[in-house]
């Protein structure tokens, strides 16, 4: 299983991935799923990847060596020819349909599930960074405003942090903490998802630097967080009132005293 995050703020683009890959208890495995499809002056592109790992190893290699070509006498397409992220995302989409035509009459013959599911990221020019969602049958979806924030693998652990604390105006700070919680939950509740992580950070700002990170098991902040968010989760619970209708008006509990009638 994987877990990948997407967060796209108004101060920039965050992207983390986890790097654990199996296929069942006894084949664990490390594998990057943050990709750096392009890495201009003029450009950054990456890819975030779950789902089947044939399926998505030959996606990125048809991007790496081009789409075939629309004339007789133009080059191969690939991302670094790309006028915009949108014609980026689309030229994506058309690798995995092309990936899935190829693979998937066999992949389902043996009984093997072939979906993938990416996150594409990044900038081109000095426009703002952009982020989207690519299902399997080639179709996206543009991150927008109002929800920006996008998952793919082992959402369902992390996402409930992301809905409370997660907003377009967020700092970059905080949405890397933030996501970095949502990672730390995951892995908590699902063993297919582990350390080490990939986090990328690309800012609004053209000028910026792109921070690059690899968040190895014992990393100092990691374990920090996790360690201090395991203790203010447990101060929160109780400080929290107990629920009054486990007391009655007497003010005992409940549960005190079981008295069986008998029918």
């Amino acid at each position: 299983m994987t877990y990948c995050v997407g967060i796209m703020l108004r101060q920039g683009l965050i992207m983390i991935a986890d790097t654990r890959t199996n296929a069942g208890i006894d084949n664990i495995s490390t594998y990057r799923k943050l990709h750096v499809l392009a890495d201009t002056d003029e450009r950054f592109c990456v890819v975030a990847s779950a789902g089947n790992l044939s399926v998505t190893q030959l996606v990125l290699g048809m991007l790496a060596e081009g789409l075939p070509s629309l004339g007789a006498d133009d080059p191969p397409r690939k991302i670094e020819n790309m006028p915009t992220m949108f014609r980026a995302a689309q030229l994506i989409g058309e690798a995995v349909m092309e990936a899935g035509r190829q693979l998937k009459p066999a992949l389902h013959a043996a009984g093997v599930s072939s979906g993938i599911s990416l996150l594409f990221g990044g900038r081109i020019g000095n426009n703002q960074p952009q982020l989207f969602l690519i299902y399997d049958a080639g179709n996206f979806i543009e991150c927008q405003k109002d929800s920006p924030f996008y998952q793919i693998g082992a959402t369902q652990y992390g996402k409930p942090i992301l809905d409370r604390a997660m907003n377009y105006d967020s700092t970059i700070d905080e949405a890397v903490k933030v996501g970095l919680l949502s990672f730390d939950s995951t892995i908590r509740s699902d063993k297919s998802v582990g350390l080490p992580f990939d986090v990328m950070v690309i800012r609004a700002d053209p000028t910026l630097p792109i921070i690059k990170r690899r968040i190895e098991p014992q990393d100092p902040y990691m374990r920090a967080l996790s360690d201090r968010w395991s203790v203010i989760l447990n101060e929160g619970r109780q400080a929290i009132p107990n629920p009054p209708f486990l007391t009655d008006e007497e003010g005992t509990h409940a549960g005190d005293v079981v008295t069986l009638k008998s029918v």
